[in-house]
Protein backbone atom coordinates (compact mmCIF):
# COMPACT_ATOMS: atom_id res chain seq x y z
CA UNK A 1 0.00 0.00 0.00
CA UNK A 2 1.19 3.51 -0.79
CA UNK A 3 0.69 4.69 2.79
CA UNK A 4 3.28 2.14 3.95
CA UNK A 5 6.13 4.39 2.86
CA UNK A 6 8.12 7.52 3.59
CA UNK A 7 9.14 10.47 1.44
CA UNK A 8 12.67 11.85 1.62
CA UNK A 9 12.55 15.45 2.86
CA UNK A 10 16.35 15.86 3.08
CA UNK A 11 18.62 13.24 1.55
CA UNK A 12 21.85 14.45 3.16
CA UNK A 13 25.38 14.03 1.81
CA UNK A 14 25.03 10.28 1.21
CA UNK A 15 22.18 8.17 2.51
CA UNK A 16 21.76 4.59 1.34
CA UNK A 17 19.57 1.58 2.07
CA UNK A 18 21.60 -1.10 3.84
CA UNK A 19 21.09 -4.49 5.44
CA UNK A 20 23.62 -7.22 6.21
CA UNK A 21 24.71 -7.34 2.57
CA UNK A 22 25.00 -10.08 -0.02
CA UNK A 23 27.96 -12.30 0.97
CA UNK A 24 28.82 -15.35 -1.10
CA UNK A 25 28.80 -13.75 -4.56
CA UNK A 26 32.44 -12.67 -4.90
CA UNK A 27 32.97 -15.37 -7.54
CA UNK A 28 30.48 -13.42 -9.66
CA UNK A 29 32.32 -10.16 -9.06
CA UNK A 30 29.62 -8.92 -6.67
CA UNK A 31 30.91 -7.16 -3.51
CA UNK A 32 29.52 -7.80 -0.05
CA UNK A 33 27.93 -4.34 0.48
CA UNK A 34 25.75 -3.94 3.61
CA UNK A 35 25.94 -1.74 6.70
CA UNK A 36 29.45 -0.52 7.46
CA UNK A 37 28.60 -0.27 11.17
CA UNK A 38 26.82 -3.61 11.47
CA UNK A 39 26.40 -3.41 15.29
CA UNK A 40 24.61 -0.04 14.91
CA UNK A 41 22.40 -1.51 12.16
CA UNK A 42 21.50 -4.52 14.32
CA UNK A 43 20.81 -2.34 17.36
CA UNK A 44 18.52 0.02 15.45
CA UNK A 45 16.50 -2.96 14.21
CA UNK A 46 16.22 -4.48 17.68
CA UNK A 47 14.94 -1.20 19.10
CA UNK A 48 11.97 -1.15 16.69
CA UNK A 49 11.19 -4.88 16.89
CA UNK A 50 12.72 -5.90 13.55
CA UNK A 51 14.95 -8.89 12.81
CA UNK A 52 18.57 -7.91 12.19
CA UNK A 53 18.14 -8.68 8.49
CA UNK A 54 15.67 -5.80 7.96
CA UNK A 55 16.93 -2.90 5.85
CA UNK A 56 17.79 0.45 7.46
CA UNK A 57 19.04 3.82 6.22
CA UNK A 58 22.76 4.54 6.56
CA UNK A 59 23.56 8.27 6.60
CA UNK A 60 26.93 9.96 6.16
CA UNK A 61 27.97 12.94 8.29
CA UNK A 62 25.01 15.26 7.57
CA UNK A 63 22.15 12.88 8.39
CA UNK A 64 18.80 12.91 6.62
CA UNK A 65 15.09 13.62 7.15
CA UNK A 66 12.02 11.66 6.02
CA UNK A 67 8.26 12.25 6.21
CA UNK A 68 6.37 9.06 7.09
CA UNK A 69 2.97 8.31 5.56
CA UNK A 70 1.73 6.18 8.43
CA UNK A 71 2.27 5.95 12.17
CA UNK A 72 5.49 4.10 12.81
CA UNK A 73 8.24 3.47 15.33
CA UNK A 74 11.78 4.48 14.41
CA UNK A 75 15.21 4.49 16.03
CA UNK A 76 18.49 6.25 15.24
CA UNK A 77 21.81 4.65 16.26
CA UNK A 78 25.44 4.74 15.13
CA UNK A 79 27.01 8.19 15.10
CA UNK A 80 25.35 10.36 17.76
CA UNK A 81 23.26 13.15 16.26
CA UNK A 82 20.34 15.42 17.18
CA UNK A 83 17.00 13.72 16.48
CA UNK A 84 13.72 15.57 16.06
CA UNK A 85 10.12 14.67 15.16
CA UNK A 86 8.40 17.65 13.52
CA UNK A 87 11.04 19.89 15.07
CA UNK A 88 10.63 18.56 18.61
CA UNK A 89 13.63 16.88 20.25
CA UNK A 90 13.51 13.08 20.36
CA UNK A 91 15.98 10.60 21.86
CA UNK A 92 18.90 9.11 19.95
CA UNK A 93 19.49 5.42 20.58
CA UNK A 94 15.89 4.69 21.57
CA UNK A 95 12.56 3.79 19.95
CA UNK A 96 10.58 6.88 18.91
CA UNK A 97 6.93 6.99 17.84
CA UNK A 98 6.50 9.01 14.65
CA UNK A 99 2.91 9.98 13.70
CA UNK A 100 1.68 9.82 10.11
CA UNK A 101 2.73 12.97 8.25
CA UNK A 102 5.51 13.86 10.70
CA UNK A 103 9.13 14.46 9.70
CA UNK A 104 11.79 12.40 11.43
CA UNK A 105 15.09 14.30 11.18
CA UNK A 106 18.45 12.76 12.07
CA UNK A 107 20.76 15.76 12.07
CA UNK A 108 24.50 16.07 11.42
CA UNK A 109 26.70 13.67 13.37
CA UNK A 110 28.15 15.29 16.48
CA UNK A 111 30.69 12.45 16.81
CA UNK A 112 31.56 9.80 14.29
CA UNK A 113 30.43 9.62 10.69
CA UNK A 114 27.49 7.29 9.97
CA UNK A 115 24.07 6.95 11.62
CA UNK A 116 21.46 4.24 11.08
CA UNK A 117 17.72 4.82 10.90
CA UNK A 118 15.44 1.83 11.40
CA UNK A 119 11.66 1.77 10.93
CA UNK A 120 9.21 -0.84 12.23
CA UNK A 121 8.82 -3.32 9.38
CA UNK A 122 12.06 -2.31 7.70
CA UNK A 123 12.56 -0.67 4.31
CA UNK A 124 10.80 -2.85 1.76
CA UNK A 125 12.69 -2.12 -1.47
CA UNK A 126 13.18 -4.87 -4.04
CA UNK A 127 15.92 -7.36 -3.06
CA UNK A 128 18.77 -8.02 -5.50
CA UNK A 129 20.62 -11.32 -5.01
CA UNK A 130 18.88 -11.70 -1.65
CA UNK A 131 19.76 -8.25 -0.27
CA UNK A 132 18.31 -4.74 -0.32
CA UNK A 133 21.74 -3.17 0.25
CA UNK A 134 22.94 -0.32 -1.95
CA UNK A 135 26.32 -1.14 -3.50
CA UNK A 136 28.08 2.02 -4.66
CA UNK A 137 30.72 0.13 -6.67
CA UNK A 138 28.52 -2.21 -8.71
CA UNK A 139 25.35 -0.10 -8.66
CA UNK A 140 23.21 -2.95 -7.30
CA UNK A 141 20.31 -2.14 -5.01
CA UNK A 142 18.37 1.08 -4.53
CA UNK A 143 20.04 4.29 -5.68
CA UNK A 144 21.34 6.61 -2.95
CA UNK A 145 18.49 8.71 -1.58
CA UNK A 146 17.47 11.95 -3.29
CA UNK A 147 15.06 14.63 -2.11
CA UNK A 148 11.49 13.68 -2.91
CA UNK A 149 12.15 9.95 -3.35
CA UNK A 150 9.51 7.61 -1.89
CA UNK A 151 10.56 4.29 -0.33
CA UNK A 152 8.17 1.56 0.85
CA UNK A 153 8.04 0.26 4.41
CA UNK A 154 7.22 -3.30 5.40
CA UNK A 155 4.59 -4.46 7.85
CA UNK A 156 5.76 -4.21 11.49
CA UNK A 157 7.01 -7.50 12.91
CA UNK A 158 5.70 -6.83 16.41
CA UNK A 159 5.93 -4.39 19.30
CA UNK A 160 9.39 -2.97 20.07
CA UNK A 161 11.09 -4.23 23.24
CA UNK A 162 10.64 -2.21 26.40
CA UNK A 163 14.11 -0.81 27.12
CA UNK A 164 15.17 2.47 28.73
CA UNK A 165 18.73 2.65 27.38
CA UNK A 166 21.16 0.54 25.40
CA UNK A 167 24.99 0.50 25.46
CA UNK A 168 26.77 1.53 22.29
CA UNK A 169 30.49 2.22 21.77
CA UNK A 170 31.57 5.80 21.17
CA UNK A 171 33.17 6.69 17.82
CA UNK A 172 36.92 6.13 18.01
CA UNK A 173 39.29 8.90 19.06
CA UNK A 174 42.03 6.62 17.74
CA UNK A 175 41.35 3.82 15.27
CA UNK A 176 43.05 0.57 16.32
CA UNK A 177 43.19 -1.96 13.49
CA UNK A 178 44.64 -5.40 14.29
CA UNK A 179 45.68 -7.25 11.16
CA UNK A 180 46.90 -10.65 10.05
CA UNK A 181 50.09 -10.29 7.97
CA UNK A 182 50.05 -11.47 4.34
CA UNK A 183 49.37 -12.80 1.83
CA UNK A 184 51.71 -10.41 -0.03
CA UNK A 185 53.73 -8.96 2.85
CA UNK A 186 56.86 -10.38 1.15
CA UNK A 187 56.45 -7.64 -1.47
CA UNK A 188 57.56 -5.16 1.22
CA UNK A 189 60.93 -4.68 2.89
CA UNK A 190 61.43 -5.26 6.61
CA UNK A 191 61.39 -1.47 6.94
CA UNK A 192 58.08 -1.28 5.05
CA UNK A 193 56.47 -3.90 7.31
CA UNK A 194 57.84 -2.15 10.39
CA UNK A 195 56.47 1.17 9.12
CA UNK A 196 52.98 -0.30 8.97
CA UNK A 197 53.24 -1.62 12.52
CA UNK A 198 54.78 1.51 14.05
CA UNK A 199 54.03 4.45 11.74
CA UNK A 200 51.62 7.27 12.47
CA UNK A 201 48.71 7.16 10.05
CA UNK A 202 45.50 9.17 9.77
CA UNK A 203 42.13 8.65 8.08
CA UNK A 204 42.07 10.46 4.73
CA UNK A 205 39.14 12.60 3.61
CA UNK A 206 39.16 10.56 0.38
CA UNK A 207 37.74 7.54 2.25
CA UNK A 208 34.32 6.11 1.31
CA UNK A 209 32.26 2.93 1.52
CA UNK A 210 34.68 1.22 -0.89
CA UNK A 211 37.78 1.78 1.19
CA UNK A 212 39.27 3.73 4.07
CA UNK A 213 42.26 5.59 2.65
CA UNK A 214 45.15 6.64 4.84
CA UNK A 215 47.66 9.46 5.14
CA UNK A 216 51.10 8.85 6.61
CA UNK A 217 54.50 7.35 5.78
CA UNK A 218 54.60 5.25 2.58
CA UNK A 219 55.48 1.57 2.91
CA UNK A 220 58.77 0.63 1.24
CA UNK A 221 58.39 -2.05 -1.42
CA UNK A 222 60.81 -4.94 -1.97
CA UNK A 223 59.30 -5.65 -5.38
CA UNK A 224 57.92 -3.29 -8.01
CA UNK A 225 55.17 -3.74 -10.57
CA UNK A 226 51.73 -5.24 -10.17
CA UNK A 227 50.41 -8.71 -9.48
CA UNK A 228 48.03 -10.57 -11.75
CA UNK A 229 44.55 -9.68 -10.53
CA UNK A 230 43.55 -11.82 -7.54
CA UNK A 231 40.71 -12.05 -5.05
CA UNK A 232 40.35 -9.30 -2.45
CA UNK A 233 38.62 -10.09 0.87
CA UNK A 234 36.74 -7.69 3.09
CA UNK A 235 39.29 -6.02 5.39
CA UNK A 236 42.21 -6.35 2.96
CA UNK A 237 45.01 -3.80 3.40
CA UNK A 238 45.92 -3.16 -0.21
CA UNK A 239 48.90 -0.92 -0.96
CA UNK A 240 48.76 1.07 -4.24
CA UNK A 241 51.87 2.61 -5.86
CA UNK A 242 51.88 5.64 -3.49
CA UNK A 243 52.70 3.23 -0.64
CA UNK A 244 49.72 4.25 1.54
CA UNK A 245 47.52 1.33 2.65
CA UNK A 246 43.82 1.26 1.79
CA UNK A 247 41.48 -0.71 4.05
CA UNK A 248 38.84 -2.41 1.88
CA UNK A 249 35.31 -1.92 3.24
CA UNK A 250 31.97 -3.42 2.22
CA UNK A 251 31.70 -2.01 -1.32
CA UNK A 252 35.28 -2.99 -2.22
CA UNK A 253 36.24 -4.55 -5.57
CA UNK A 254 36.42 -8.33 -5.51
CA UNK A 255 39.75 -8.48 -7.36
CA UNK A 256 42.84 -6.30 -7.61
CA UNK A 257 46.45 -6.23 -8.75
CA UNK A 258 48.15 -4.31 -5.92
CA UNK A 259 49.75 -6.32 -3.08
CA UNK A 260 47.82 -6.95 0.13
CA UNK A 261 50.15 -6.60 3.11
CA UNK A 262 47.57 -7.81 5.64
CA UNK A 263 43.90 -8.38 6.42
CA UNK A 264 41.91 -6.74 9.23
CA UNK A 265 39.35 -9.18 10.73
CA UNK A 266 35.74 -8.15 10.14
CA UNK A 267 35.04 -7.67 13.87
CA UNK A 268 37.29 -4.58 13.85
CA UNK A 269 35.76 -2.88 10.80
CA UNK A 270 32.73 -1.24 12.45
CA UNK A 271 35.00 1.28 14.17
CA UNK A 272 36.44 2.23 10.78
CA UNK A 273 32.92 3.17 9.64
CA UNK A 274 32.80 5.87 12.33
CA UNK A 275 36.36 7.23 11.99
CA UNK A 276 36.20 10.81 10.70
CA UNK A 277 38.98 12.25 8.50
CA UNK A 278 42.06 13.04 10.54
CA UNK A 279 41.46 10.26 13.10
CA UNK A 280 44.81 8.70 14.11
CA UNK A 281 45.26 5.05 13.07
CA UNK A 282 47.43 2.35 14.58
CA UNK A 283 47.90 -0.94 12.74
CA UNK A 284 48.54 -3.80 15.17
CA UNK A 285 50.07 -7.03 13.76
CA UNK A 286 48.56 -10.22 15.17
CA UNK A 287 50.36 -13.49 16.02
CA UNK A 288 53.83 -11.94 15.82
CA UNK A 289 53.93 -12.28 12.02
CA UNK A 290 56.46 -10.73 9.67
CA UNK A 291 54.96 -7.24 10.00
CA UNK A 292 56.22 -7.12 13.57
CA UNK A 293 59.82 -7.86 12.58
Amino acid sequence: MTDHAFCVARAGALTTVQDLGRPGHAHLGVPRAGALDAPAHRLANRLVGNPETAATLETTLTGCAVRVRRDTVAAVTGAPCPVTVDGRPAPWGAAVRVPAGAVLDAGPATHGLRSHLAFAGGIDTEPVLGSRATDLLSGLGTDPLTDGAVLPLGRPYGPPPAVDAVPHPAPPGELLLPFLPGPRDDWFTALGRRTLATGRFRVSAASNRIGLRTEGPPLERARTGELPSEGMPLGALQVPPDGLPVLFLHDHPTTGGYPVIGVVPEAHLAAAAQAVPGTPIRFLPLRGGPAAS
